[in-house]
């Protein structure tokens, strides 16, 4: 049902995990790992959503870390919408 407003694949698993664990702290690889998706893709996605608001990043070192942006406007909907849409689906991979 998600993938009917959010299009990009790899775009909702994000969604989908930061939604769902907003505290969740990552760098991109580690977020390509957890996914299974391609770190190129993923990082591309993960500076759209930085820039729309979604996401924030810290720097810890050289590496950046990516978390939600708990200030989001629409966080809490966000939540709401990935817990209505995985209810009653078997969770063997995120996304």
């Amino acid at each position: 049902m998600l993938d009917i407003f959010i299009t990009s694949r790899v775009r909702r698993k994000i969604v989908v995990v930061f939604a769902k664990y907003p505290d969740f702290k990552t760098h991109a690889r580690g977020l390509a790992t957890l996914t299974k998706e391609d770190p190129g893709n993923i990082q591309r996605e993960l500076d759209r959503l930085v820039e729309g608001g979604f996401l924030i990043v810290t720097k810890d070192g050289s590496v950046k870390k990516y978390q939600a942006n708990k200030q989001f406007p629409i966080l809490r909907e966000l939540q709401s919408i990935v817990i209505k849409c995985q209810k009653g689906k078997p969770s063997k991979t995120i996304g």
